[in-house]
């Protein structure tokens, strides 16, 4: 284990703790997304433009509201990793509305509700299976709601080839980029990890060393996640394409400064000031020129000279070697396979499965006791809200409220101000769409403001011209206070139960890190190690949504932190051991779960 010094770290204040896990938790992002933004104003207003100049305005709406779900899903992920995620959305969304629109069209109010009720046992079983299937099963959802209580007429079949257009126009607008920026989101990510590796070299031997080290760990699993997600496959189909090998040996020399950076700050000796510039220069070797990027492969004289003046050190030794062969072969390869991560068990899966069909028909009954038929924003608020994998529920329920009604009182705005012509409409929907761009990538408050005035629009133009503002805002409260009622009466313990087997995770694959790296191979030896890193950001992810859950605040909790530190530090000694040539063990065994 780690020495006392750093074991009396992992006992730190509670106030301490949440703020180093706060500062652990956030996200990089870019700055204004603008192309997004841009992409959010032409799919919500192309599709209208065309059904105002062309006099067929029903199939141009269903269009509309598949460009709606497609600006929520669109992301800054790897090209084929978006595309992926849009076509699962727009092939879900209108199967979906295929569902709900034979339902509806039946006339009998029992098979609507047996049709939500069952899509969502559906949306439950299979949205716990992954982040794709998650997004697949709650479009299915969405689908249905919207088909089964917006009476479309003309012919079945064209309202969901009319939303499936709609998620594909937004996926050629998303993915086109493609063509003339090939790698640019595998580059950028690479590149955030040399920036991380220097921003946590200048912090060793401060109290911010740690929270430096994590957030190199989730720029390297981010970018392991995009390398994954396409150059896996271009290895194998264009194995002697160059800006594929470039990629991969910059992420090999990242995979390997990140080793060596984590054991720097196990150490804790300060560096000298003039080594943090180092990753920059070799990012700047690898990678095409960027934004702060550093040109040169090696290290200047000023930082190869402060590095030899403490060559004690077998941690600045192997950074000193690392830097001078930057421009050879990194060595060791990596494995670009991701490993598996742990899911619920089917009795969770199906638990969920039943409480999210239950909120689905408590939401539909209460929507037609409230408004009769037609009342939709009840179950669709429920099948937003209702989404523990997304993030906690509680956060999500109040930024729905919030942002509804926020959305609606500038809607309300709006509309007194431009009236409802159709190309007034327009044009506030494609405002609407650009600010829930915006808010996809920063806020969910923002993107629920986005998406209310965005279906207040797409309701106006089908012709539907009641009063909804105050209805809009009493369901919206009333979905949040069924799905609360499900996530914290019926089952309280949901949060905390996947936080202490995340957990539980993370310390085997300590475990396995600590027992097999001494005689394993380079390579595997990474794959271990980043690993055992990637489960324990995965656990601290889980542990505070299990507290950001908990309701009081912390009841009863177990001291997930403290014990997701301890592991860390047992990771850093092997790596620090592993680079000293000790190839031991690091003394004391991996803390047992809190």
């Amino acid at each position: 284990m780690a020495p006392s010094a750093h074991t009396s770290r992992s006992r730190r204040a509670p106030a301490a703790a949440t703020a180093r896990l706060c500062r652990t938790m956030r996200t990089v992002r870019a700055g204004f997304p603008l192309a997004a933004t841009l992409r959010g104003v032409v799919a919500l207003a192309l599709p209208l433009l065309l059904g105002v100049w062309t006099g067929h305005m029903v199939p141009a709406v269903f269009a509309g509201i598949g460009a709606l779900w497609g600006v929520g899903q669109d992301s800054s992920s790897p090209y084929r990793l978006r595309m992926r995620r849009l076509l699962a959305v727009g092939l879900a969304s209108a199967v979906g509305l295929l569902i709900g629109e034979l339902a509806l069209r039946s006339g009998h109010t029992a098979a609507v509700a047996g049709c939500l009720t069952a899509t969502a046992l559906f949306a439950g079983l299979i949205s716990l299976y992954g982040p794709l299937r998650s997004v697949a099963g709650m479009h299915v959802l969405l689908g249905t709601t919207i088909g089964s209580g917006i009476p479309a007429p003309g012919p079945w079949w064209q309202p969901p080839l009319a939303l499936l257009s709609g998620v594909l126009l937004v996926t050629v607008l998303s993915t086109s980029p493609w063509l003339w920026r090939r790698h640019r989101i595998e580059t950028d990510s690479v590149r955030a990890v040399y920036r991380a590796a220097a921003t946590a070299l200048a912090a060793v031997g401060t109290p911010d060393a740690e929270a430096a080290r994590r957030s190199m760990t989730l720029a390297l699993n981010e970018a392991h996640d995009v390398m994954a997600a396409d150059l896996a496959r271009a290895t194998r189909h264009r194995p002697d394409d160059p800006d594929t090998r470039r990629l991969l040996e910059a992420l090999r020399l990242a995979v390997r400064l990140g080793e060596v950076v984590s054991a720097l700050v196990w150490e804790g000796r300060p560096l000298p000031p003039d080594v943090a510039g180092l990753p920059l220069r070799m990012a700047g070797g690898l990678l095409p020129p960027g934004k702060n990027a550093s040109a040169g492969h090696g290290p200047a004289p000023a930082e190869k000279a402060a590095l030899a003046r403490d060559r004690r050190s077998p941690a600045v030794r192997a950074l000193l070697e690392l830097s001078e062969t930057a421009d050879a072969e990194a060595g060791a390869d990596v494995i670009l396979s991701l490993p598996a991560r742990p899911r619920p068990g089917r009795a969770v899966r199906l638990r969920y499965a039943v409480l999210l069909a239950g909120c689905v028909l408590v939401a539909y009954v209460s929507a037609l006791l409230l408004h009769g038929p037609r009342g939709y924003w009840l179950p669709m608020t429920v099948a937003f809200v209702y989404k523990p994998d997304f993030g906690p529920v509680l956060r999500r329920a109040v930024h729905r409220c919030v942002g509804t009604v926020v959305g609606v009182a500038a809607i309300g705005a709006v509309a007194a101000l431009t009236g409802d012509t159709p190309y007034a409409l327009i044009a506030t929907a494609a405002a609407f769409g650009a600010l829930m761009a915006v808010g996809v990538r920063h806020h969910y408050a923002v993107a629920t403001t986005g998406l209310t005035g965005i279906v207040f629009v797409l309701v106006d133009l089908l012709g539907d011209h009641r009063p909804l503002y105050g209805i809009r805002v009493l369901d919206t409260v009333l979905a949040a206070v069924i799905v609360l009622v499900a996530s914290f009466v019926v089952w309280p313990d949901s949060a905390g139960d996947w936080a202490a087997a995340q957990t539980d995770a993370a310390l085997l694959a300590v475990r396995r890190y600590r027992d097999l790296a001494p005689n394993a191979t380079p390579a595997r030896r990474q794959a271990l190690r980043r690993a055992a890193y990637r489960r324990l950001a995965d656990a601290r992810r889980a542990a505070a949504q299990a507290h950001a859950e908990a309701v009081p605040p912390k009841r009863g909790l177990p001291d997930w932190e403290a014990t997701i530190i301890a592991a860390e530090q047992v990771c850093d000694a092997v790596t620090a051991q592993g680079l000293a040539g000790t190839g031991g063990a690091t003394g004391d065994d991996a803390p047992e779960s809190a």
